[in-house]
């Protein structure tokens, strides 16, 4: 899943291009991957599964996003690099905590701007499993911390405190896996233009289906429905994705992938990733 502050910095950036270029139809930001909750999922799919790290267990994400997005000729592009570090309570609870750094490159005469963005905290709790079906149910509830009206003034982040809930669906196949999400997230901007430009309540419904190709490989891909960040535009938008996992252990996964928002208009709004996921107890 893509940090939050991803889509903050993405959205303050494509708003200043709009209103500057004084287009009617403003951009969509990052992709679905922005209504989601903040932290990190099972990279590099904007879709989380129910899996958790058990007992005892730790995990480290490491990922860098790089969003290009292309309005009336003009371009805004977007670095993000979250971290996020899972420590396992029971073998179907974890909680995790998570901070990104990011760098906004404006079109035009805007200045770069760079710094961290929203913290975030969260637990993910697998509530239900059966194991004979392979079947499991799980709840993500996620707080995305407040940053200074200053660092929302420089597209880093939102400056008041927001939260996000989804819930997880995990069906194993004899060709891998399915997940499913559905997911709100609530976004509070402290700035009076940035409250008045931007829609608070943000909804996605999302399936990724994950095929094991080989002993090392998966792939995998990533279809959702989301909630348009930005009230001039239709209340719904979407994306699909592409991803690759290698992993040349059961503790270590390396993963890329390719985001493409789907929506009416003539901008246009794509994502790389590239992640490194390491568990260890």
């Amino acid at each position: 899943m893509l940090p939050s502050s991803i889509c903050t910095a993405a959205a303050d950036a494509c708003s200043k291009l709009c209103v500057r270029r004084a287009s009617p139809a403003l951009a969509a930001l990052v992709t679905g991957a922005c209504l989601t909750t903040g932290a990190l999922a099972f990279q590099p799919l904007v879709t989380d599964d129910t899996g958790t790290q058990g007992s005892g267990g730790n995990q480290v994400e490491f990922a860098a996003f790089r969003q290009r997005f292309t309005s009336l000729g003009d371009t805004t592009r977007t670095w993000t690099y979250p971290v996020v570090y899972t420590r396992g309570i029971t073998d179907a609870l974890d909680v995790y905590a998570g901070v990104s750094f990011v760098r906004v490159r404006h079109a035009g005469p805007d200045e770069d701007t760079k710094g961290t963005g929203n913290p975030v905290l969260g637990v993910k709790w697998r509530a239900w499993e059966d194991e004979a079906r392979k079947l499991s149910v799980g709840l993500k509830p996620e707080i995305q911390f407040d940053v200074s009206d200053d660092v929302e003034r420089r597209s880093l982040g939102a400056g008041r405190t927001g939260y996000g809930l989804a819930l997880l669906l995990t069906q194993e196949t004899e060709f891998g896996a399915v997940h499913v999400n559905l997911a709100a997230n609530h976004v509070r901007y402290s700035l009076p233009e940035n409250v008045d430009f931007h829609r608070r309540n943000l909804y996605r419904i999302s399936a990724a289906p994950v095929f094991d190709v080989g002993e090392h490989w998966r792939l995998a891909a990533d279809l959702g429905v989301t909630t348009h960040p930005h009230r001039s535009e239709g209340a719904t938008m979407g994306y699909a994705e592409l991803g690759a996992i290698w992993s040349p252990s059961k503790d270590l996964d390396f993963a890329l992938g390719y985001i493409a928002a789907l929506h009416d208009g003539e901008q246009r709004v794509r994502t790389w990733t590239a992640s490194l996921t390491w568990r260890f107890r």
